[in-house]
């Protein structure tokens, strides 16, 4: 099982969204994600979300927190577990990202975005703040539809 991050950069009432459009054989092409990435050899789940910020956006970022364990059942492309951040940031300016197209999206219009089914349960937890760290198993078929999942908060 792979170990990655994933997290959700806030700015006056927006997450800053990752257009998946630039790499070739993407799991994530096409798609509205957080910023984040693969956790390497002898690193920390937390140290990889802070190299994934600063690689993927240049961003400076305060009040990083875990919010989630999440544990994607991906047939098509191996199963991971997920460590989901959110954190905060002053600065708005973006370096060109590699793996696509940076914006900063009203959270309220997160919804209309081609987003994996999955995340449209674990997006609307975030704003809500009396819920700690969740854990959230999301199972896909192997045409990448969500078919099942189970949330314990």
């Amino acid at each position: 099982m792979r170990l990655t991050t994933l997290c959700y950069i806030q700015n006056a009432g927006r997450y800053l969204m990752l257009h998946r459009v630039r790499k070739s054989h993407d799991e994530n092409a096409g798609k509205w994600i957080g910023i984040g990435g693969h956790v390497e050899e002898d690193e920390s789940p937390l140290d990889c979300i802070r190299r994934e910020i600063l690689e993927e956006t240049g961003l400076s970022v305060t009040h990083l927190t875990l919010r989630g364990l999440i544990t994607f059942i991906l047939p098509k492309w191996g199963n991971e577990l997920t460590f989901l951040y959110t954190a905060d940031t002053e600065e708005t300016l973006l370096r060109e990202c590699p793996e696509g197209e940076l914006a900063w999206v009203p959270i309220s219009d997160i919804s209309s975005l081609n987003l994996w089914e999955g995340d449209r349960i674990f997006l609307p937890l975030l704003e809500k703040p009396d819920i700690g760290c969740f854990s959230l198993t999301l199972t896909y078929d192997s045409s990448d539809c969500l078919v099942a999942h189970t949330l314990e908060t």
